[in-house]
């Protein structure tokens, strides 16, 4: 076989955001805020790229797309339809996109242009696959075979309606079979893993499974401004929100690749918007944009989610639910995903990016001994040595505590000091908590759960209102030492 050369471009974790947005980035001793990402931007490397390489290139979306935006959610998802069909992509996989329920997600794929694929999701009645297992496409003579590996704890830290009738694996079982299928019976030159397991876990997964050419990597954000090299597979993860893309040049030669070359692509304003493509999201946006646009205060402190112990964003969020519940302790979620909110104002649609889910807010009493093991249990699941056993996203956010602990030690022996309020946890007393989500307070914890008549949107709403001018610092809520 003679040299081919191929594009791999790599869209993963966008959360719905189809327009441009403010970005996070540290330089030095401080964050920086530029405004990046959106489809135009998108559609427009696309298409400077396919007419360089003369369309040998293959677009592949990670998941995390259907969700993490007003429209998107308020509409299921359904918005995006047509302009992802516009992009071009060939194939995808998913994690919040089950946030509609299974047939949620079916019913979305059905008018897809591309299909949604997973070796690891399984209908519980039948036992059979719930997606296409992967993805054989031929590229100017070059057979390539795309695996896709959606995230394994959709059925086991999300809300229980995520994954009802199915069941979701590792995948690690079921990758080499069809990494024999495609190279024994499909004849491909190229294995592709396409994976929502989260960057650790893949790094693992391609040191146990040999045969894998190229990993695409995605959940935990990170940016790959270098691939990661594992036992010949080249790993690459590109970042969130729709900010960046992953852009792999490699030369295939006897089923091997000979050459490649990586860049991370920052879709800044020196990337031009796609006119077309700028005309679609405008109009799918139109009937949201003015209630959207609304400013409802303003914000002393850069509000942002890119701190794994503790961030700015969620303290606004948690200052907000304490006031409205006059509780004293109060835990979301540590979810990664949000565009930031430099200083100055605060818009509707700023809020609805902190958390477009929109839960009520909810109260439930909890004894210190059941704040400690909820807290361990979580630090386990960031920290686990073990990376399958890291399930979710950043630690748990929280107020009115202070956590010191040990990043290092195993699970159950983290915590060295826990404060409440100032005061040192007492482990027979009950605490009034509020919070939002499950993944807030696991329903496994705790007495008199109750749902409060308020939207959490409402209640950052009512917040503002009250305040006008909001800070949210730093508080070393949790501190590892």
């Amino acid at each position: 076989m003679s040299k081919k050369n191929l594009t791999i471009i790599q869209l993963n974790d966008s959360h719905g955001y189809m327009q441009e947005h403010w970005e996070h980035f540290f330089e030095g001793d401080h964050s920086k805020y530029i405004r990046a990402g959106g489809y135009p931007r998108i559609a427009s490397y696309l298409k400077d790229i396919g007419k360089e390489k003369e369309g040998k290139l293959l677009f592949l979306d990670g998941g995390d797309t259907f969700h993490g935006t007003y429209a998107v959610v308020e509409t299921r998802g359904r918005i995006l339809i047509p302009l992802l069909n516009e992009l071009g992509l060939d194939a995808m996989t998913g994690h919040w996109d089950f946030a509609y329920g299974p047939q949620g997600l079916k019913d979305l794929q059905k008018d897809l242009n591309y299909p949604m694929l997973a070796i690891n999701v399984y209908d519980k009645a039948s036992g059979k696959l719930a997606f296409d297992p992967f993805l054989v496409k031929d590229i100017d003579g070059l057979k390539v075979g795309v695996i896709g590996i959606a995230s394994n704890i959709v059925d086991k830290t999300m809300p229980p309606h995520f994954s009802k009738g199915l069941y979701f694996t590792l995948g690690k079982e079921e990758l080499p079979g069809y990494i024999k299928e495609l190279k024994e019976e499909k004849g491909v030159d190229l294995v592709v893993v396409l994976s929502h397991l989260g960057f650790p876990q893949e790094v693992k997964l391609a040191g146990e499974i040999p045969g894998i050419d190229l990993l695409l990597s995605a959940h935990t954000h990170n940016r790959s401004y270098e691939p990661t090299l594992v036992d010949g597979t080249i790993i690459i993860q590109s970042g969130c929100h729709g900010s960046f893309l992953g852009h792999l040049d490699i030369i295939v030669e006897d089923k091997k690749i000979v050459d490649w070359s990586h860049k991370l692509v920052v879709l800044d304003e020196n990337i031009k918007e796609d006119s077309q493509m700028k005309r679609l999201v405008d109009k799918a946006m139109e009937p949201y944009r003015e209630k959207l646009e609304v400013v409802l205060g303003k914000t002393r402190t850069d509000l942002n989610r890119n701190l794994v112990l503790e961030s700015t964003m969620d303290n606004f969020l948690l200052n907000a639910i304490i006031d409205y519940a006059g509780a004293e302790i109060a835990f979301s979620n540590g979810w990664r995903y949000g565009a930031p909110i430099p200083q100055g104002d605060i818009t509707l649609n700023d809020l609805y990016n902190i958390i477009p889910v929109n839960p009520p807010l909810s109260k439930v009493q909890l004894r210190g001994r059941e704040i400690w093991d909820m807290l361990e249990e979580n630090l386990e699941r960031t920290f686990a040595k073990d990376p399958y056993e890291q399930m979710g996203g950043y630690v748990k956010r929280a107020l009115g505590i202070n956590m010191y602990f040990k990043i290092e030690n195993d699970f159950g022996q983290r915590i060295q000091y826990l404060f409440v309020q100032g005061k040192p946890l007492e482990y027979d007393r009950v605490y009034e908590v509020a919070f939002v989500t499950t993944q807030g307070v696991p329903e496994k914890y705790g007495s008199q759960r109750k749902s409060l008549d308020m939207l959490a949107v409402d209640v950052l709403k009512a917040y503002l209102e009250k305040e006008k001018t909001i800070e949210a610092p730093l508080l070393n809520t949790f501190v590892a030492i």
